[in-house]
């Protein structure tokens, strides 16, 4: 009985160093279950055609819906990059989605190309900025008015202070996930 107990004691002592060594040496396989990565293939061909890094937009999916099509915020945000309707509206008038509704956020392959079709023109409104990816995704989550007003009380060119808490923890968040998809799946 003794020599049972100190091997199931034994065990959970391996088990916890074992847990503990995983967690903080994070090694790839780890990250790949705690940060999975779906539909690669959709994400790869929208960074593609809209000049974006995959790795970031897999990251403001992993932020926004971690990959959930059927996500909604209580905001009205829908599907895997949250989009509002009215946003999703814009961006089918000015692609050519004149079948637009608002369904079609639940659609993967769409929600996708939407939400990389708004985080390029996004990057492009800031593009003459030295924080401008800073300010697309601050824009994304926070709203473009929001960042205009932060953008015009700084001289041109100086660094934008990012007043929401909420906002500089989703930048943070981002470029934390982006980091763990080009290391731990390769992704550029």
């Amino acid at each position: 009985m003794r020599r049972a107990l100190g091997f199931i004691l034994l065990a959970i002592l391996a088990l916890g160093a074992f847990g503990v060594y995983v967690v903080r040496a994070e090694p790839d396989w780890y990250l790949r279950m705690r940060y999975p990565l779906q539909y690669e293939t959709i994400i790869d061909a929208h960074a593609e055609n809209y000049g974006l890094e995959p790795s970031l937009l897999a990251a403001v999916v992993y932020s926004e819906s971690k990959f959930d099509p059927t996500a909604e915020s209580a905001a009205g945000a829908i599907g895997l990059m949250q989009l509002l309707p009215e946003t999703a509206q814009g961006i089918a008038d000015h692609t050519g989605g004149g079948n637009y509704t608002v369904a079609d956020l639940y659609d993967p392959e769409l929600n996708i190309r939407y939400g990389a079709w708004y985080l390029s023109r996004l990057r492009d409104k800031y593009r003459d900025h030295p924080q401008a990816l800073d300010l697309a995704l601050a824009a994304y989550n926070a709203g473009q008015g929001n960042v205009d007003r932060w953008v015009a009380e700084v001289p041109a060119g100086a660094r934008v202070r990012i007043p929401f808490r909420e906002t500089r923890d989703y930048l943070q968040r981002v470029h934390h996930v982006q980091a763990i998809y080009r290391s731990a799946y390769g992704l550029r």
